[in-house]
C-alpha cells in the first residue's frame, strides 16, 4: 500500500474576491514620463495616415527598410537623426518640424496629467510652473 495526495483539485477564480485581510498594497507607482522614440513614432504615424499613404510608400521614398520604418512608428527603435530627417523628408516635413510636433505631442501628453507643484530646476527640471519650459533638443 503506497501513500498518496487526496486528489484535490485547486480552484483559481477569474475574478479576485474580497481582498484579504494583511498588510496594505503598495501605492500605485506615479505615470512614467514618455520616451521620445514613441512620441516621435506616433507623429510619423499619424502624418503617414494622414496623407494616407503606405508604410511602404515612404520607406521607399525615404531609402530606409520598411520593417525598420514600422519599428520607429511603433516606438520600438531609436532612430538616428539622419533616419528621421528621411522619413520626415519622405513625408514633406523638415527635421525641425518633426521634432516641433513631437515637442507639442509631449506637452500634450503630459499636460493631462495633474498639475506638477513647482521644484526647484536642480532637483526637478520643473520652472514656474512649466515641466517643459526651455525644452531643446539637438539632432
Amino acid at each position: 500500500m503506497t501513500d498518496h495526495a487526496p486528489n484535490e483539485a485547486r480552484v483559481i477564480p477569474l475574478r479576485p474576491g474580497p481582498a484579504a485581510p494583511g498588510p496594505p498594497a503598495p501605492p500605485a507607482a506615479a505615470p512614467r514620463e514618455p520616451l521620445w522614440r514613441h512620441l516621435v513614432g506616433d507623429v510619423l504615424r499619424r502624418e503617414r495616415q494622414a496623407q494616407e499613404r503606405t508604410l511602404k510608400d515612404v520607406a521607399d521614398a525615404a531609402r530606409i527598410s520598411m520593417p525598420y520604418l514600422s519599428e520607429v512608428e511603433r516606438g520600438r527603435k531609436e532612430a538616428s537623426s539622419e533616419v528621421l530627417a528621411a522619413a520626415a523628408g519622405a513625408l514633406g516635413l523638415s527635421l525641425g518640424d518633426l521634432l516641433a510636433r513631437t515637442h507639442a505631442e509631449l506637452v500634450r501628453v503630459t499636460s493631462r496629467r495633474s498639475a506638477v507643484p513647482a521644484r526647484s530646476v536642480r532637483n526637478g527640471s520643473v520652472r514656474n510652473g512649466s515641466a517643459h519650459d526651455g525644452l531643446c533638443l539637438a539632432a
